[in-house]
């Protein structure tokens, strides 16, 4: 398996798919790579010199934040927004989703598992 930013990207598939294994790399990023290197996406990636991944890891070491370092950017931001107190900071303190959506009938992946409330019995009157 070729190693790539640290990361074990699959043999078996298309150098444009395996390259999608890497945080950070979407299929937009991972085409501008290897169009930028002149290598053809339908390549397996266990069919790749030495060299070509060596330059594809340079190339993603140069120009793009990946893995380690964005999830580390992504966590900074998020406990900035919550120290500043503002609405998205919130949100994201409370657990519920942030970016508008509803939360009436959904959202249940953000809440998380439902949390039952016992609600009222009837009271029952004792006379005597």
């Amino acid at each position: 398996m070729p190693r790539i930013v640290g990361v074990d990207i699959p043999n078996n598939k298309a150098i444009n798919i395996s390259l999608l294994y890497i945080h950070g790399i979407g299929p937009f990023i991972a085409k501008k790579i290897l169009k930028e290197l002149g290598i053809e996406s339908n390549v397996h990636a266990g069919k790749l010199t030495e060299d070509e991944v060596s330059k594809i890891a340079q190339i993603i070491d140069r120009d793009y934040l990946v893995e380690g370092q964005l999830r580390r950017q992504v966590s900074q931001n998020i406990a900035r927004l919550r120290d500043i107190g503002c609405y998205r900071g919130i949100r994201h303190r409370k657990g519920l989703p942030v970016r508008g959506q509803q939360t009436q009938c959904n959202a249940r992946t953000r809440k998380g598992k439902r949390k039952t409330v016992a609600g009222k019995k009837g009271v029952k009157e004792m006379r005597g």
